[in-house]
């Protein structure tokens, strides 16, 4: 029997409040499904959701389910980005979570379609499907077209440094704010919102093809539909999403990653996802899967076109196609059918020839965007994880970004405790080639982990400064970030990690490919291992204990709570 069924029998309430609503007697007894999504007019990628989810809720009537609209609105990274909202933005990936679990569980659903497009609200989703575990359809919102000359968002902090340092007049400045965003749907690059988009369709949870397809596209409504007509299928068939996402599944998942470079906030999103379907994932993880792996990807911000190509090529199933040796094609996937057999189905179907006939009208061929395994931009993936004295437990890189000259280097520590500061001292040419900027104090227990985007745009956008200097801290990057980041360094300085210990002048030797990032100097003097680490018990002495700012709130439960980014960042 359908757990739905078996609630009725103990809550006779029930019956009467539906038909409050207009429900017929008949859709009592059909197969219940959950339509939840993040729709709000919070931004573009939520903005369009509810035509999607009306779509959706009616595949799942027309298959002989019943679909019940909810939604748990997410907030936008950009919109919060350059002020204190943006130290909301991980701890709302854990209250959409949250608020999903209280949506399919004070109710109870036989089945689920989840609609989200964007940076929190996809790994939100996916973390409430591993914890409520029904039968579960993701669908994506998609990607937003680009502006003029392919303007994108991820641009916008470049042009916003240049304007405070006088390169460009106000007036260019407000022309590229004005066009960056002509369209809903997720930002037009690799980003964190189309990372995850495309991991969740790596993950067996997506209909075969479906993630990242242009928002203004009309296949994306007949993907919703589709998934509501699936969802009620998964339901009568009793096949939970852990029943689809497994090791295998995340593996997969991350060889994907791999190939697309994808952002780096992947490396919080995953291992959260996983704890909630009961798997180990950690941060290691991607380190040896990356390593060798072929990336394949020319997207921006590490490539050259704008998201919404990706589909055009092929999109998630050329990418497997290209890496199919490496995938687990045994895997089971929401359409029933393992992984192997929807890409051959794919073949069949005439799926390729109708992304051909889109990725012709650009004037490029396929190979221009996603490259073949044996001719790719790299070999050795995109992300490496750094341990060191500074971070014992590990710091995220994503070296495709990192400019040849700062893959290896030797820096003289310039320390700031908070982002504020530290791009303050950037904009107004305080800092200089050779300097390691750290900012600390801006992790989960810190301030929530906000992202470093200004910071690393300003870094970026500066030809003194992009391949001289590198930044470092315990917070993390936008998707969209370039150049010599390393960020999530563990444990954070709010908890007396090493990075709150280092001083001005400290030695900092960056070393990418033997995964070293560690101080080897104090004050500007070179010391060995042993010296430093007395150097450091002494500074540990004086170090004052970390207060935070937070007395009430999302913030202080989350900033009391967050566990390790190196294990997802999410609220024990």
């Amino acid at each position: 029997m359908l757990k739905s069924q078996e609630i009725r029998k103990i809550a006779p309430e029930m019956d009467p409040l539906r038909m409050g609503m207009g429900w017929k007697a008949e859709d009592l007894d059909k197969p219940q499904i959950l339509i939840e999504s993040t729709y709000g007019q919070s931004h573009p990628g939520s903005a369009h959701l509810l035509q999607l989810a009306q779509k959706a809720q009616a595949g799942a009537d027309a298959a002989g389910g019943k679909g019940a609209l909810y939604f748990a609105t997410d907030i936008c990274d950009g919109m919060a980005q350059g002020h204190d909202g943006i130290n909301y933005s991980l701890p709302s990936r854990d209250i959409i979570a949250d608020l999903v679990e209280i949506h399919a569980n004070a109710t109870t659903f036989d089945g689920g379609v989840f609609l989200a497009s964007c940076d929190k609200s996809v790994p939100a989703l996916l973390m409430a499907i591993g914890r409520i575990n029904i039968p579960a359809v993701f669908v994506t919102g998609g990607v937003m077209d680009a502006g003029p000359d392919l303007l994108t968002l991820e641009q916008i902090g470049k042009y916003s440094a240049m304007f405070q340092r006088g390169e460009i007049t106000e007036e260019q400045f407000t022309y590229y704010k004005h066009h960056a965003c002509p369209s809903c749907g997720a930002c037009s690059f690799m980003g964190t919102a189309s990372t995850m988009q495309i991991m969740a369709e790596s993950l067996g949870l997506m209909l075969p093809g479906s993630a990242l397809m242009p928002a203004t596209c009309a296949d994306l409504g007949d993907v919703a539909v589709k998934a509501g007509e699936t969802a009620v299928a998964l339901a009568r068939k009793g096949i939970r999403a852990s029943d689809i996402v497994t090791q295998k599944s995340f593996e997969n998942a991350i060889m994907v990653h791999a190939a697309i470079s994808g952002s780096t906030n992947t490396l919080m999103h995953l291992p959260a996802i996983a704890h909630e379907f009961g798997i180990e994932l950690d941060a290691d993880a991607f380190d040896r899967l990356h390593r060798g792996a072929h990336y394949l990807l020319n997207i921006r911000p590490a490539g050259e076109w704008p998201a919404q190509y990706f589909y055009y090529a092929g999109g998630v199933p050329r990418v497997m196609e290209e890496i199919r040796s490496q995938l687990h094609l045994d895997v089971l996937t929401v359409t029933g059918k393992t992984l192997g057999e929807n890409l051959d189905e794919l073949k069949a179907s005439g799926y390729y020839e109708k992304c051909d006939a889109y990725l012709r009208k650009t004037g490029l061929q396929r190979t221009d965007v996603i490259r073949r395994f044996d001719d790719p931009i790299g070999t050795n993936g995109a992300i490496a994880i750094l341990r060191g004295n500074i971070a014992p437990d590990g710091a995220v890189v994503k070296h495709t970004a990192v400019p040849k000259e700062m893959h290896k280097a030797l820096l003289k520590a310039r320390p700031f405790n908070s982002e504020e500061a530290a791009i303050d001292a950037i904009l107004t040419r305080k800092i200089n080639p050779g300097d390691a900027v750290i900012i600390r104090y801006e992790g989960p227990r810190g301030s929530g982990m906000p992202e470093m985007f200004y910071t690393t745009e300003a870094i970026s956008s500066d030809p003194d400064l992009a391949a001289s200097i590198a930044l470092l801290t315990d917070g993390r990057f936008s998707g969209a970030s370039r150049g010599p980041a390393i960020g999530h360094i563990s444990p954070e300085a709010a908890e007396g990690g090493p990075i709150a210990l280092v001083e001005e002048g400290d030695l900092i030797e960056i070393d990418i490919e033997k995964r070293v990032l560690r101080v080897c100097g104090i004050h500007g003097k070179p010391a060995d291992e042993a010296e430093i680490a007395r150097v450091f018990a002494e500074r540990r002495k004086a170090l004052p204990p970390f207060k935070s700012r937070y007395t009430r709130g999302v913030l202080k439960r989350f900033t009391e709570s967050a566990q390790s980014p190196m294990k997802g960042g999410y609220m024990a």
